[in-house]
């Protein structure tokens, strides 16, 4: 086990930060789509949009490891932790679908594009009564010759008032359970479709989110992603990346704020010495290490799974338990460490926000814990994964 990255791999990191740092701003001023689009196509020529799509189409062709270390780098040095979540749901939920999923003439329409930063993409899955309970979509798609008509609606979904194209779910055979999904990709601007008002939310504000609406909206059936019934895989399959390298953005975060809080506690002076000399700040300092720290090595566990190509459900569960928890925990304590100045708007109180819904989104805690329940075998027959673990 190395924990240390390579050269090329920490020289990427850095140039990420340095860019980051000087293009992306801070998400401090009011949406613009032109200047969201503007700034992820700067992000995209950075090859950060298409990290972990094969060369072959455009992408940069890193490995899972590796674009974790990139989406952490991106965490550090952008403020705008709503912009660096955009661009990892873009990425781990939509685009990583397409090109593990997609037919060849899928991703040779989609990928360049989406890769480079050109086209940004959405995954619609949530619905107003179908969170958690992600098997009981009512959005349903009707086979008519050679296409599908599609009627729901969708919530919650990352990107769509900017979105290009869109990652959608849908029910080919109501109440078929794990078989009766199907995945389909949809241009934005397929009659039928259409995008409700942005919401504004308590946190990740720079992260563009509305509903999406389908009446009657026509899809060829050459834009199903898989086979039809084969939904639920594909999802489970991107949520695989999504809760472990879109939570690599938080680590880059936690730390861009500890390293903050650090230096407040070695500058900031009561009682005529630096409050890091007082046992009861310096020790909650140390508690917010370990807590990163250990969600790291939890969340890098985890992409290494997924570049062995293991089908373990445990680890991406526990890495996105792991940064969520300890992203919230952390942003508390910078709050409380910095006293009356942490609930004026600032970098704290702004982290402790956006990190809020990171215990909702991919899954709630509550459901990763009973996906890992379930692995060890507790209320039911034990895993035949867990055994061979």
């Amino acid at each position: 086990m190395n924990f240390d990255f390579d050269t090329e791999t920490a020289e990427m990191r850095d140039m990420v930060v340095r860019f980051a740092r000087r293009d992306l701003g801070d998400g401090t001023a009011a949406h613009d789509p032109e200047d969201f689009r503007r700034r992820w196509q700067l992000a995209g020529k950075q090859g950060i949009t298409g990290a972990s799509v094969p060369a072959a189409y455009g992408g940069s062709g890193l490995d899972a490891v590796t674009t974790a270390a990139l989406m952490e780098a991106l965490g550090y040095g952008c403020p705008d932790q709503g912009f660096a979540f955009s661009v990892a749901a873009h990425l781990f939920a939509a685009v990583m679908p397409i090109t593990e999923f997609g037919t060849e003439e899928q991703k040779q329409r989609w990928l360049p594009s989406l890769a480079s930063g050109e086209a940004i993409a959405a995954h619609a899955i949530t619905e107003p009564e179908a969170g958690s309970d992600a098997l009981s979509l009512r959005t349903r798609a009707e086979r008519k010759g050679d296409a599908y008509v599609l009627n729901g609606s969708k919530c919650f979904t990352t990107n769509s008032p900017v979105a290009d194209v869109f990652v959608l779910q849908a029910a080919t055979s109501p109440g078929g359970g794990f078989f009766g999904l199907t995945t389909f990709v949809v241009a934005a601007g397929t009659p039928g479709l259409t995008v409700g008002p942005r919401y504004d939310k308590v946190g990740l504000r720079g992260s563009p989110m509305a509903d999406v609406y389908l009446t009657d909206c026509v899809v060829p059936a050459a834009d199903v992603l898989g086979e039809e019934g084969s939904g639920a895989g594909i999802f489970s399959s991107s949520m695989k990346w999504e809760r472990t390298c879109l939570f690599a953005t938080y680590l880059g975060a936690m730390q861009r704020v500890l390293d903050s809080t650090v230096e407040h506690a070695r500058e900031r002076e009561q009682f005529g010495r630096p409050i890091g000399g007082f046992q009861a700040v310096s020790h909650r300092i140390v508690d917010m290490t370990v807590r990163l720290e250990s969600a790291r090595l939890m969340l890098y566990k985890a992409a290494c799974g997924l570049d062995a190509g293991s089908d373990d459900e445990i680890a991406p569960a526990l890495a996105k338990l792991a940064v969520s928890e300890a992203a919230v925990q952390l942003g508390l304590d910078a709050v409380q460490l910095r006293g009356a100045l942490g609930i004026l708007g600032g970098e704290a109180e702004t982290f402790l926000r956006d990190a809020l819904p990171s215990r909702i989104f991919s899954g709630t805690n509550e459901i990763q814990k009973n996906n890992v329940a379930r692995a060890l075998g507790l209320g039911g027959r034990r895993s035949r994964k867990l055994r061979q673990r």
